[in-house]
């Protein structure tokens, strides 16, 4: 492909006025990563003016660390404000941080860690064919970042569905973080790809007509997804950064200049009146587009009618999410079911036999399938995704974090969690879950107490807006019963966040439970009569109010939980009595060790949360 003369002029031009851009950025902050910004800003400046700027096309930018390069080209673009973007660059007085930030138009998700983006794009890239979108979704990952697990996770993935619309572009200018990708780690990562199933067009990263001519390749393909793996170079058009990244050293990283090296640097990229002149004509025929949008726009889910399990139905909370799970989707196409191997133990099975197409397997790959799902929920779509709670809340805690960061919209639905797992052992009996998301600002934290609680939780969150958490255990548990025989959370019982259950009234004393523990909390208010028991489902947001007014009243309080005893429902509850004001004595009951395989009512008794050892702890308040 030839580009005409006034066309590569100006990308010529356009690439050398961002090259300033990036430098003043990094010099004012005397912070920042200009080595990457300008290997990759060649092939910026082609996409966007090229494509991007007219289609507003997805774009995802994995190695986050490149803000000023991205910056650099919205600003150029007039997109964002030019000089504030150089003076508050990684300065707390605007939204210009050190890693591409979402709330900025034209960044359709903030990155940081490597491969989550890799991971999002997927996402969009499928969301994009599930709603018969045209166009693409492009890509932009550092050579390093190929080290990371999560992109082979989203390689196989891509290739599996088939995403002829995602276009990946890999920086090969072989310098990372500390040292050359020969001296920390070499790769074959042609033969990577080529192995996964991609198309693979090797290219040069500064020859705007080489790149051209392999974009067009890219989108012609439709079946597979493609990469350019650019040649670059660190530091590429500024004379002391170039040098170095041409002998394949790391200086210029994640290093900013001296405030002399940048000014004569400066000088040398000066824009003369003719370039300045045709910079300025050329953008003026661009139709610019670009514009993304914060918040996530979700269209009215349709929550069905609420399921009633009866009075002595033994069931699991699993069994009920799915099939909560195949009612949303059978009335909302948004709706999508996505797994990481399990879908018969997790239920997403249900979907996967009706609804094929919306059931996303995603493989032994949970990191990827929460990144994954937060690309789905930037188009409106409502993933739900499942895996054991161990599982999503440790191996993938990274990718939910920055789904939060990102205010997305994932429902996060966790099985065999606490000792609930039983026999399967302490690997997999995840007892630090919720503390381990508790510390996030934008994800809601939930624990259904039976099944018809269960119904009311997933129904609720699939029409709510933001990311949420709802943990279960394995195990089969009754039916919790009002005093007089009735389902408690069934028939017209609606669930709502941040509201706890008064389930029994007393004046003997307050137990606070959650999970499979209100079941034996019952039981021993039934023996020991006139105890108060509360049920709580909802963590994050907390219901203090009924918890505060409780203890006020019965003056002695006893929390039950299958979680660790220090960061569970104990530790919520002492500190909403603390911050209230309120002086009663408090007894935590939960997990303090690890335990070994047993039935979960084995587990329990070991433990010290049988009914028996709840009675004696009411006892003793």
């Amino acid at each position: 492909m030839t580009l005409p003369s006034d066309q590569l002029a100006l990308l010529k031009t356009f690439s050398k006025s961002c090259r300033r851009s990036i430098l003043e950025m990094v010099t004012n902050a005397q912070s920042g990563h200009p080595g990457g910004s300008l290997s990759c800003i060649d092939f910026l400046s082609l996409l966007y003016l090229e494509r991007i700027a007219e289609s507003n096309e997805p774009v995802v930018v994995s190695n986050g660390h490149i803000s000023p390069a991205v910056y650099s080209v919205l600003a150029e673009l007039g997109v964002i404000p030019k000089e504030r973007v150089i003076q508050t660059f990684r300065k707390p007085e605007d939204l210009y941080e050190g890693h591409v930030n979402r709330k900025i138009s034209g960044v359709w998700y903030g990155t940081g860690p490597l491969g989550i983006g890799s991971s999002v794009a997927a996402g969009l890239a499928l969301g994009k064919k599930i709603k018969k979108e045209v166009g693409c979704v492009f890509l932009l990952m550092g050579d390093g970042e190929q080290q990371e697990g999560q992109v082979y996770e989203m390689m196989n993935f891509a290739a599996k569905y088939k995403l002829g619309n995602l276009v990946a572009f890999i920086d090969e200018n072989e310098v990372q973080l500390s040292d050359s990708l020969k001296e920390i780690m070499p790769m074959n990562i042609r033969g990577h790809y080529e192995a996964a199933g991609w198309q693979v067009l090797e290219v040069d990263g500064h020859d705007f007509e080489a790149m051209a001519r392999a974009l067009e390749s890219a989108m012609k393909e439709t079946e597979r997804p493609s990469v350019l793996l650019a040649r670059t170079v660190m530091g590429k058009g500024v004379e002391f950064m170039e040098a170095a990244g041409l002998a394949k050293k790391a200086d210029w990283h994640g290093k900013a200049p001296k405030k002399e090296e940048t000014e004569a640097a400066l000088k040398l990229l000066e824009l003369s009146e003719e370039e300045v002149k045709n910079l300025k004509d050329g953008l003026k025929k661009l139709r610019v587009k670009i514009s993304t949008k914060y918040g996530i726009e979700v269209g009215a889910i349709k929550t069905g009618e609420a399921k009633t399990y009866e009075p002595g139905v033994m069931t699991d909370c699993r069994s009920a999410y799915g099939n909560a799970l195949l009612d949303l989707a059978r009335f909302n196409p948004e709706v999508l079911a996505l797994t990481a191997d399990l879908s018969e133990s997790v239920k997403t099975d249900g979907v996967k036999k009706n609804f094929p197409e919306r059931h996303i397997e995603c493989g032994i790959a949970e990191q990827h399938m929460v990144s994954t799902s937060g690309g789905l929920s930037l188009l409106g779509l409502v993933p739900f995704c499942s895996t054991f709670g161990a599982f999503m809340t440790s191996r993938a805690k990274d990718q939910a974090r920055v789904n939060d960061i990102n205010e997305t919209n994932v429902k996060m639905v966790a099985t065999h969690c606490g000792l609930s797992v039983g026999e399967d052992g302490p690997t997999h009996q995840v007892i630090d879950d919720i503390s381990s998301f508790a510390g996030f600002f934008h994800t809601g934290i939930f624990e259904p107490a039976d099944p018809n609680q269960c119904d009311r939780i997933i129904r609720a969150v699939a029409a709510m807006k933001g990311n949420v958490y709802v943990r279960m255990g394995r195990a089969k548990i009754p039916v919790i019963c009002k005093e007089d025989g009735t389902t408690f959370f069934g028939g017209d019982y609606v669930w709502g966040p941040g509201k706890a259950d008064l389930v029994r009234r007393g004046k003997r004393a307050t137990i606070v439970a959650s999970g499979p523990m209100v079941t034996k909390a019952l039981e021993v208010a039934e023996k020991l009569g006139d105890i108060e028991v509360i049920a709580v489902s909802s963590f994050i947001p907390f219901d203090s109010e009924t918890i505060v007014e409780s203890a006020k009243k019965t003056g002695r309080v006893l929390t039950v939980h299958d979680h660790n005893i220090d960061t569970g429902l104990g530790s919520f509850v002492q500190e909403v009595l603390f911050e209230a004001g309120v002086q009663v004595p408090v007894k935590r009951m939960g997990v303090s060790a690890y335990q070994l395989s047993g039935t979960a009512d084995a587990l329990y008794e070991k433990a010290g949360l049988s009914v028996q050892a709840i009675e004696e702890e009411v006892l003793k308040l």
